[in-house]
C-alpha cells in the first residue's frame, strides 16, 4: 500500500509548493456560489435578454435609424429632422415648457415632501397624514387628469378652484346683479361710460322713473319685491328703478309700474352736477329710492358698477396659466412620493446630532437648515433627479387637462412626439424627438444611478 503524500489524498498528486487553491474552487477554477453552471445561467437569462432586445434595444435602434430618414421612409434626410427640433414653432414651445417643468415641478414636489416629512414627525397623527398625502400616487395619470380638468373648470358651479376664488372675491367685492340690464324703448335714460344717465335734470317733489329691461326673471335678486311707484316728497328727489317688462302680449304699459313687475334692489343711483357726484343712494327691495335736496337740478346716473359682469374666477386653463396649473396637478400626485423617501432618510439621521445642536443653542429653524437638510442632501438629490426623469416623459396630464384651445401653449416634448407621429404623420421628426428625449434622460439617469451606488457603499 502506498502512503499518501502529506496534505493530499491517496492516488492524488500534491499541489506544487507555494500554490494555494481558493475555497469553493476545483483545480484553481472559480465555482458559482450556488453551484450553477454558466451555461445553465445563460439559458435562464436568455428569455429576459430576448425580451430586453425586442422591447428596448430594437425600438431604440429603429428610432435612431428612422430619425435620419424622410417622413415617407424612402430616403435619407440627414440631420433635417433634428434641425426641425429648433426651427418648428410647436417643438420650440414644447422644449420651453419642458424646461419650466424640469425646473419647477421637481423643486416644488421635493420641497413639499421635505416639509411634510419633517412636520409629520412631530404630530401623533403623522402616519395618517402621510397616508393621505401619498394616496394620489395610487391614482393613474388618466384619472388625475380628469379630476383636475374638473377642478380647473371655468364655471364656478363646476370647478372647485374657481368656486373658492369667486367666493373669496365676492366676500370683499360685491358683484353686480344686473349685468344685462339696459334701457328699453322710449326710456328717459341714455348710455354714458358703461352706465346710464337721465336725459334731463330732475326736480324736487317730482317722482323719477328709471325703467330698465334685460334681466332674466330667473336671475333677478332673491330679495327683489314688487315694484312700487314712489310718492313725491317735499324738497327731496324720489323715484323708482324697476324691470319694465310683463310677460304676455298687450299686458302692462311701457314706462309705468305694473302689478307683476319687480324692483331692482341695491341699484346704485348718483346725482351728478357739473361732472361731480353731489348725492347717492341705493334702491330698496321694491326699487324705490330717495335723494336729498342736493340732487335738485342734477341728472341721475346709474353707474357702470351696476352692470359689470359678475366675477367668474381665474382662467386656469387659459394660455398664460395652463402650464403652471398642470404642474400643480403633478405636484399633487408626486409630493407624497417625495415625502415617503425623505421620511425614510430622516429616520436614519442619528438623533444625537439633532439633540447636540439644540444643546449648543440652535433653534429649530437652525437645526433644520444647518443639520437636517445637509444630512438629507443625498436623499433630496435622488428624489429630485428621479422626478426630473419622470417629468421629461410627462404626457398624460398635459394631453387630458389642457383644452384644445390651450394645448399648443401647454405642449411638451412627449405630447409633441405623439402629435408629430400620429396627427401630422411626420414619423421622421417624431423619431428625432424620441432620440432627443432619450439623450436628455440618459445623463440624469446615470447621475441617479451613481448616487444610489454611493449610498449602497455607505
Amino acid at each position: 500500500m502506498t502512503e499518501a503524500p502529506a496534505g493530499g489524498v491517496a492516488g492524488t498528486p500534491a499541489p506544487p509548493s507555494g500554490s494555494r487553491t481558493r475555497p469553493g474552487t476545483a483545480g484553481g477554477r472559480r465555482k458559482s456560489v450556488t453551484g450553477t453552471r454558466g451555461t445553465v445561467a445563460a439559458l435562464f437569462l436568455l428569455p429576459a435578454l430576448v425580451l430586453l432586445g425586442a422591447l428596448v434595444v430594437y425600438p431604440i435602434g429603429y428610432s435612431l435609424v428612422r430619425s435620419f430618414a424622410s417622413d415617407s421612409g424612402g430616403g435619407f434626410a440627414g440631420f433635417d429632422n433634428y434641425k426641425a427640433l429648433f426651427t418648428d414653432d410647436g417643438i420650440r414651445t414644447a422644449l420651453k415648457n419642458n424646461i419650466i417643468w424640469v425646473v419647477l415641478a421637481p423643486t416644488v414636489a421635493t420641497a413639499l415632501g421635505l416639509v411634510f416629512a419633517v412636520l409629520t414627525e412631530r404630530v401623533r397623527w403623522g402616519t395618517a397624514f402621510k397616508l393621505v398625502v401619498f394616496m394620489p400616487m395610487a391614482i393613474s395619470m388618466l384619472a388625475a387628469g380628469i379630476i383636475f380638468r374638473l377642478v380647473y373648470d371655468q364655471d364656478p358651479d363646476k370647478g372647485i378652484a374657481n368656486a373658492v376664488v369667486v367666493g373669496v372675491h365676492d366676500t370683499f367685492a360685491e358683484s353686480s346683479a344686473f349685468p344685462k340690464a339696459h334701457p328699453g324703448r322710449e326710456s328717459p335714460l341714455v348710455a354714458q361710460r358703461g352706465g346710464f344717465v337721465t336725459r334731463d335734470a330732475v326736480r324736487a317733489g317730482t317722482p323719477v322713473s328709471l325703467p330698465l329691461v334685460g334681466v332674466a326673471p330667473d336671475v333677478m335678486p332673491s330679495d327683489a319685491a314688487r315694484a312700487v311707484r314712489a310718492e313725491p316728497e317735499s324738497g327731496r328727489i324720489t323715484g323708482t328703478t324697476w324691470q319694465d317688462f310683463t310677460r304676455g302680449k298687450g299686458v302692462g304699459k311701457l314706462g309705468e309700474v305694473d302689478a307683476t313687475e319687480l324692483g331692482y334692489p341695491g341699484m346704485r343711483i348718483e346725482a351728478v352736477k357739473d361732472g361731480k357726484v353731489v348725492d347717492s343712494t341705493k334702491a330698496a327691495a321694491d326699487g324705490t329710492f330717495s335723494l336729498s335736496s342736493k340732487a335738485d337740478g342734477a341728472r341721475l346716473r346709474l353707474p357702470a358698477s351696476n352692470f359689470a359682469e359678475p366675477y367668474n374666477g381665474v382662467d386656469w386653463l387659459g394660455p398664460s396659466l395652463v402650464t403652471p396649473a398642470i404642474i400643480g396637478s403633478y405636484v399633487w400626485m408626486w409630493a407624497g412620493f417625495a415625502m415617503v423617501l425623505i421620511a425614510a432618510g430622516l429616520a436614519g439621521i442619528p438623533r444625537e446630532l439633532l439633540e447636540a445642536a439644540r444643546v449648543d443653542g440652535a433653534n429649530e429653524w437652525q437645526v433644520f437648515r444647518r443639520v437636517t437638510v445637509p444630512l438629507l442632501a443625498p436623499v433630496l438629490a435622488v428624489v429630485a433627479v428621479t422626478l426630473m426623469i419622470n417629468v421629461l416623459k410627462v404626457f398624460d396630464l398635459v394631453f387630458i387637462i389642457a383644452p384644445g384651445s390651450s394645448q399648443d401653449d401647454a405642449n411638451v416634448l412627449a405630447l409633441e412626439l405623439y402629435r408629430k407621429g400620429f396627427s401630422e404623420d411626420r414619423p421622421g421628426v417624431a423619431s428625432a424627438i424620441a432620440v432627443f428625449l432619450l439623450l436628455l434622460v440618459i445623463p440624469v439617469m446615470l447621475f441617479n444611478m451613481r448616487r444610489l451606488r454611493q449610498e449602497a457603499r455607505r
